[in-house]
């Protein structure tokens, strides 16, 4: 079967899905599909979708030759030919165009379609012993410029503390995994935070409701305040992605509070990740943004634990994603915090995994060029979510990087 026969009959099987009807609702639009000058219409009307005779003026065009559409096709293909938004802001060798709004009304859709539409078999890896019952949950009221702020922050385990920083616009959720597990718990004391505005931590009652924007500055006093009133002792922070990035500043700026960090998904800049629709009275929320996440995630890692990662997405406040990107794709820099961290006293863990193109493998190694002493792994076949997108194939990982600092910081 060519190129062209196979991606129609992948597209046309796709739309029997049942999560697709959840994702469009009321989307009607009309997307074309070029495979050199080969056309596959689509059609979405009225709750349904179809494979139509061609488009005269379809609102988005996803175009390429059939040598890319190939790759994408392989099982599993590589990384950037994996999602939709990975063609859109990674992939040169794809064209995609519309409107900014029609892309951002479609996206859902179109990563959902080209979801399906690639074939890649599941990471096996060993299932760790998990027990949920382990995790307590609690408020803090923490002290930030005088300012009461309640914390919401889930505990498991006892031993070397480990305080998990979430991503931009997500919450303690994602470590879930992590705070179950009951061998960490041995060795451990697990904690994972909801940042003010995010999860179950709400916002200040000083908040008098102006546009959130989450500076460095600002960042930098949340996690100083919380790991000295709520941790209570220095700790081995394990950020993701955004909090990767904070997990680095702390490192640079407060290495008397920690015993060395493990940046999970560390950008070196991360300049492209702002989308005016993360935040825009035009497009649903939280359908746009769950589905701008999805795509950064690897399509090895379990179906079901790449839903529940983006679920979260679906359900943070509006305005809290766009306003962490101001500190995460506006300010962060590694060219300047890196050379500002002594090894010698905040031991650092870098773990880069390859289907990430937000933070990528090679972000993590012009890191590691500036940190003398670090260790820096590239973890091959997981996205920018390792810890609830696949978190068995992502456990040893993070071992390593625990075990690395643990034995640094003696």
């Amino acid at each position: 079967m060519g190129t062209f026969n196979k991606l129609r009959s992948r597209i046309a099987e796709a739309l029997g899905d049942r999560e697709l009807p959840r994702l469009t609702p009321d989307l009607t639009m009309d997307i074309a599909f070029y495979v050199g000058d080969q056309v596959i219409a689509l059609n979405f009307a009225e709750g349904g979708a179809a494979i139509s005779g061609e488009s005269d003026d379809p609102q988005v065009t996803v175009r390429a030759t059939a040598d890319a559409w190939e790759q994408l096709l392989m099982t599993p293909p590589p990384a950037t030919f994996h999602s939709f938004t990975a063609l859109q802001l990674a992939n040169p060798l794809f064209e995609i165009a519309g409107s900014p709004l029609a892309l951002a009304k479609a996206r859902p859709a179109l990563e959902r379609v080209i979801e399906l539409v690639v074939t890649s078999p599941e990471m096996k890896a060993e299932h760790a012993q998990r027990d949920l019952r382990q995790i307590r949950g609690q408020y803090a009221v923490v002290d930030i410029d005088d300012v009461p702020h309640e914390i919401y922050y889930e505990e498991a385990g006892e031993g070397v503390p480990v305080l998990f920083l979430h991503t931009a616009g997500a919450d303690s959720r994602q470590f879930l995994p992590q705070l179950a597990d009951t061998e960490l718990a041995k060795n451990y004391r697990l904690i994972a935070v909801d940042l003010p505005f995010h999860g179950r931590s709400m916002p200040p009652l000083t908040w008098d409701g102006a546009p959130y924007k989450l500076t460095a500055s600002l960042y930098l006093k949340w996690c100083t305040a919380i790991l000295e009133q709520v941790v209570r002792e220095k700790a081995i922070v394990a950020g993701g992605s955004m909090g990767a990035a904070m997990s680095l500043v702390l490192a640079a700026e407060r290495p008397e509070h920690v015993l060395g960090i493990v940046a999970i998904e560390p950008p070196f800049r991360s300049k492209g990740r702002r989308n005016p629709y993360q935040h825009n009275v035009n497009v649903h929320g939280s359908l746009h943004n769950s589905a701008y996440v999805r795509g950064i995630m690897s399509p090895l890692s379990p179906a079901g634990e790449r839903r529940r990662s983006s679920w979260i997405y679906s359900q943070g406040a509006p305005g809290v994603y766009p306003g962490d990107l101001s500190f995460y794709s506006d300010e962060f820099d590694g060219a300047v915090t890196a050379p500002r961290i002594d090894p010698s006293r905040a031991p650092v863990a870098l773990l880069s995994g390859d289907y990430d193109y937000s933070a990528t493998p090679a972000d993590g190694a012009r890191l590691a060029e500036l940190i003398p002493g670090c260790l820096h792994l590239v973890m091959d076949g997981l996205g920018h979510f390792p810890m609830c997108e696949h978190p068995n194939f992502f456990r040893s990982y993070l071992v390593k990087g625990l075990e690395f600092v643990r034995q640094a910081a003696r």
